[in-house]
């Protein structure tokens, strides 16, 4: 079966789409005020078995108050600024939750994120991303992805560390020991145009195969709403 074949299965299988909520947490282990956040999204893991798809961003901007977050990466808070601008924010601030890129707020208000996603799973989406994910001998993982080619939109592909806590020794959060679920460890962007095609992640150093999933995500170029998501994990 040609690869343009497949594509064309994979979707003509979606019969009944069905609602999703895609939650970016914007958080960082110097503030004191994230931990509540990182362990509101763990409940909410474990509440909600299905399309809930959540992917903790760790941002560097806290990194100077004596604690250097070991996940934290400044295209993150790239990230985060971005999506402030296009929602008319004045600051960026920790925690911060965005479902499917268009609904914000304070990432430890749990009442406001059970909403959230409740409004968002009652949409029928239907999902043309069909993704695998293989390990490679060279500590690399090759996402192969399919997906209906769309200009206005592009593809983001997550590599996350499905789960880790962290003893931390100095900062805000000094003597705690923090747990996270989800951590974006490799984050790549690529144009939605083509109806396939084939990328490469990085598994972080003490990680294996088994320690990850990987996360794709459609996303608008203009509004940065998410249209369709998808998960896989790795052989």
């Amino acid at each position: 079966m040609s690869v343009i074949q497949s594509f064309s299965r994979k979707v003509s299988l979606d019969q009944n789409p069905k609602g999703f909520a895609v939650i970016e947490l914007f958080t960082s282990e110097g503030c004191s005020s994230c931990p509540a956040a990182d362990e509101a999204v763990i409940d909410i893991a474990n509440e909600y078995k299905k399309n809930v798809f959540i992917i903790g961003f760790h941002v560097d901007y806290w990194n100077y108050l004596g604690w250097k977050d070991a996940f934290s990466n400044a295209s993150y808070t790239e990230r985060q600024r971005h999506y402030a601008g296009i929602l008319g924010l004045n600051s960026i601030y920790t925690p911060q939750i965005i479902v499917n890129g268009s609904i914000e707020f304070v990432g430890s208000n749990k009442s406001r994120l059970h909403d959230a996603i409740n409004q968002e799973l009652k949409k029928a989406v239907p999902s043309t991303i069909g993704i695998s994910a293989k390990k490679n001998d060279n500590h690399t993982v090759n996402i192969a992805y399919t997906m209906k080619p769309n200009t206005n939109n592009v593809l983001n592909i997550i590599l996350v560390q499905l789960r880790t806590q962290s003893d931390v020794k100095r900062g805000e959060n000094s003597g705690r020991q923090l747990r996270h679920i989800n951590i974006a460890r490799d984050f790549k962007t690529i144009s939605a145009g083509n109806d396939h095609g084939n990328i490469s992640l990085s598994i972080p150093d003490g990680l294996t195969a088994k320690d990850c999933r990987v996360i794709a995500f459609m996303q608008d170029k203009q509004s940065w709403k998410i249209t369709e998501v998808a998960d896989a994990a790795i052989e």
